[in-house]
């Protein structure tokens, strides 16, 4: 069979001005949908010479042709849209302007304070440490000498998972893990996370929430030094101005206790819902490890006649209501755009 002379069968220019007529005189979307389908569809004539090709001349004559036909059915659905902006707007429409750059996220506020909590122990030459969400209570508890009959060790404060798993009540089962690993001192670490507590929703406390805990452990190390290292990390996050205070306190882990405490922010002091009307708003727990813990990890490694260390833990979301002014914690977990795009 002689090959079929495509071209001759199709008139390639005549066919072409035909299509580009009719789609230049297509005055609403719907004409041009139409010389859309006449021209460009299924059963349009340069389709059926597109299948019927035998040769690589015709091939490439009739492909040129579909390209320039679809490239101005395309210039003119663009010029439709843009009637339609135009009729949007009122204003003319210039498509070289620059469009609207989209909105940009950023860091949570308690991320935000999380780094530059890291970043202010990072600078003393401390070391972060990840811990585990989900703990035992050999860790959680014991390890940390919280007797029997501890409150904390109860169902109706900690969230168990059966009966030697727990969500961790607070991040210090990570300095016990990382004093078995380390084999014993020097020690200088922080680690930061959610904890998981039966508190009830208020101004100041949510069930879940996030600290900051840091151990030190070597020689020579006294109260003195706890002090120093929390004065400088409370100065760098509120500055001068804010007030300082330390209690003394009872945590089963160490011995003697402190609590620092800042200056209420609503209130200046005076007294209010927020601070409970002391004037003054607690950060968290501190103290000197007790030597019960070294007992635990072994006093061959961490000798209590040698070596003396310090431990704390704060509340981010605490830090993050201070450094923002914020008088409810709440806000920092109900997602509310018109809050968190402040910071």
């Amino acid at each position: 069979m002689e090959p079929v002379d495509t071209l001759a069968a199709v008139d390639v220019q005549a066919l072409e001005t035909e299509a580009l007529d009719a789609v230049a005189a297509a005055s609403t979307e719907e004409e041009l949908d139409e010389a859309r389908v006449r021209y460009l569809g299924r059963k349009s004539a340069l389709k059926q010479a597109l299948r019927g090709v035998r040769d690589r001349e015709s091939g490439m004559a009739l492909n040129a042709l579909r390209e320039r036909l679809e490239q101005a059915v395309a210039e003119r659905e663009e010029a439709f849209a843009a009637e339609r902006q135009r009729a949007r707007t009122g204003d003319a429409y210039d498509p070289t302007l620059p469009g609207d750059a989209p909105p940009r996220g950023h860091l949570h506020p308690i991320t935000q304070i999380r780094r530059e909590v890291e970043d202010v122990f990072l600078g003393l030459g401390y070391e972060i440490v990840d811990g585990r969400e989900v703990e035992t209570t050999r860790y959680n508890f014991d390890a940390l000498n919280l007797p029997a009959w501890h409150p904390t060790r109860s169902s109706r404060a900690s969230l168990f998972l059966d009966d030697e798993t727990v969500l961790r009540t607070e991040t210090s089962p990570s300095q016990i893990r990382t004093m078995e690993e380390r084999g014993g001192p020097p020690i200088y670490m922080i680690t930061t996370g959610r904890v998981y507590r039966r508190d009830t929703v208020d101004a100041t406390h949510t069930p879940i929430f996030h600290q900051v805990e840091g151990l030190a452990i070597d020689e020579g190390i006294t109260l003195a030094d706890l002090k120093g290292t929390l004065l400088h990390l409370m100065r760098a996050l509120f500055g001068e101005d804010r007030a300082v205070r330390f209690r003394t306190h009872y945590f089963p882990f160490t011995e003697p206790s402190i609590e620092p405490d800042v200056s209420c922010f609503l209130c200046d002091g005076r007294g209010c819902s927020v601070c409970k009307h002391s004037g003054w708003i607690e950060m968290g727990g501190a103290g000197m490890v007790d030597p019960a813990l070294y007992e635990f990890v072994g006093t061959e490694m961490y000798d209590p006649e040698r070596i003396s260390g310090f431990a704390f833990g704060l509340g981010l979301e605490r830090i993050a209501m201070l450094r923002h002014r914020l008088p409810d914690i709440r806000m920092l977990w109900q997602n509310d755009l018109r809050v968190l795009e402040q910071f």
